[in-house]
């Protein structure tokens, strides 16, 4: 298994910014931008960065909490500080951040039209802002919330944003997910037909919030997902 490393980098305001990256031992197909969940980029973040850098991407999972004692929450002890760092992001920030690890990847020699991004809980909804602010090749988003209610102050209802993705976007959703009904799901893909790109919203019937519960949903779905990079990062 290839094994992941921590880097940190200035941004351009002055502050640090960690990369979590993976990279591949032979050729590079490509660049995925991984967004973490609630708790930041966990080990379970850092086994598929190690996975999809195993098919040949090169990886990169920018930690969205961060500046002052932002370590990443790991136990569910951590809950409340959990959901400060979720009410702290906004779309400036998650632009901030993603910006910095799709130059990350230019830098590298992966171009634009090889650009990724993939996205699991607060980071599925972070992707679909990204693919909405932003022109690359593909996204994935996993369990993305705030669908119709904000997950914070700072990022848009996933609906007033779904119609100006400009790039392929994939949604995958669980429908037993208590916190996110069916019916915002289906508002969600109604929103994205709208957009100017190829959209799909699939929905699995024996999955909650983590696609972990359910392992033939969770087979499927990341097969989904990397047969979407697959046919629109070329």
């Amino acid at each position: 298994m290839i094994e992941t490393r921590t880097d940190t980098i200035a941004l351009t305001d002055g502050t640090q910014l960690r990369l979590t990256v993976a990279e591949p031992e032979n050729v590079v197909r490509g660049g995925l931008v991984v967004l973490h969940e609630d708790k930041g980029v966990t080990e379970r973040i850092r086994i598929i960065l190690a996975a999809l850098a195993e098919e040949g991407w090169l990886t990169v999972a920018p930690h969205l909490y961060h500046g002052d004692g932002a370590e990443d929450p790991d136990s569910d002890a951590e809950a409340p500080r959990v959901a400060e760092r979720v009410r702290g992001l906004s779309g400036e920030s998650v632009l901030a951040d993603t910006d910095a690890a799709f130059v990350w990847l230019a830098d590298r020699g992966v171009s634009g039209d090889r650009q990724g991004i993939m996205g699991f809980d607060i980071g599925g909804t972070a992707a679909l802002v990204v693919a909405a602010s932003r022109r690359l090749g593909a996204a994935v988003t996993v369990g993305g919330g705030g669908i119709v209610a904000p997950l914070s102050a700072g990022l848009p209802p996933l609906v007033e944003i779904a119609e100006e993705v400009s790039c392929p976007w994939l949604g995958m959703y669980g429908e037993m997910d208590s916190h996110i009904p069916p019916e915002e799901i289906d508002k969600l893909r109604s929103a994205a037909s709208g957009a100017g790109a190829i959209t799909d919203v699939v929905r699995y019937p024996r999955t909650d919030h983590r696609f972990d519960t359910d392992p033939e949903s969770a087979e499927e779905a990341w097969r989904r997902a990397r047969n979407w990079f697959d046919l629109h990062l070329r």
